[in-house]
């Protein structure tokens, strides 16, 4: 009898970032034998980078475990249903909306976050979405925004790299949610200033996940990584 199959880990990065800022839970998740794909989520609108998602994890042979870093949360969210061989989902100071919610939506009842206030449309259409501009955030307030317990000279590299999300995607609707159907993880980030905690608290609960709490920024994962890959390894070790 063969051993069974270990997951492959997707990662799955949000708005104003790319997939490089996994790499110190990439670099702790290989080491322990794990493969691991963390492809571009284009960030044009919710629908159609949940579709992107969705081709490259149902192109894997094998079980595969989505995780989804703050917009990401709501990509893997659609994008999981449906897919037979997504066996977990694990949410990192993530958006997790029910069908019919937006990420705009799923945090409108808790206090408003900084990144409220430091997000800033650009002047002119976001190339490839719908409509509407694409959104930044202030490079004066990025640090304190996003990733205050990284370096200053990191945290200089991630604002001049910033990729950009177009606001369409932010109000855009979920049609499915996985974590209704899957079992969820989902670490909550204490110092978050762009996710409210107290909203990370409620989608935990809502969707019955095994929940722990990290002191860190809304990118905690860059700064502990192999806090944060202990917790991935959590899950890959239950399903």
């Amino acid at each position: 009898m063969s051993d069974p199959v270990e997951p492959t880990v997707v990662l799955v990065h949000g708005a104003f970032a790319d997939a490089s800022g996994f790499a110190g839970v990439i670099g702790e998740l290989t080491a322990s034998g794990y493969k691991v794909v963390a492809p571009p989520n284009p960030l044009r609108g919710l629908a159609s980078d949940a579709a992107v998602v969705s081709a490259v994890a149902g192109a894997i042979d094998g079980p595969v475990v989505l995780v989804g870093h703050s917009y990401g949360g709501a990509v893997i969210t659609q994008a999981s249903v449906g897919l037979d061989n997504v066996v977990g989902l694990v949410y990192l100071a993530a958006f997790g909306p029910g069908e019919g919610e937006s990420c705009a939506s799923v945090g409108a009842p808790f206090p408003a976050s900084l990144l409220a206030s430091t997000v800033q449309p650009t002047s002119y259409d976001a190339s490839g979405a719908v409509g509407g501009p694409d959104l930044y955030i202030d490079p004066e307030r990025f640090r304190e925004t996003f990733c205050a317990d990284v370096p200053v000279d990191v945290a200089q590299v991630m604002c001049a790299t910033q990729r950009p999300l177009a606001a369409a995607a932010f109000t855009e609707d979920v049609t499915g949610a996985g974590w209704k159907s899957l079992p969820s993880w989902y670490q909550i980030a204490r110092h978050d200033n762009a996710i409210a905690p107290e909203a990370q608290r409620f989608m935990a609960e809502r969707m019955g996940a095994t929940t722990d709490e990290i002191d860190g920024s809304h990118t905690a994962f860059i700064a502990q990584p192999v806090r944060v890959a202990e917790f991935i390894k959590q899950a890959l070790s239950k399903v």
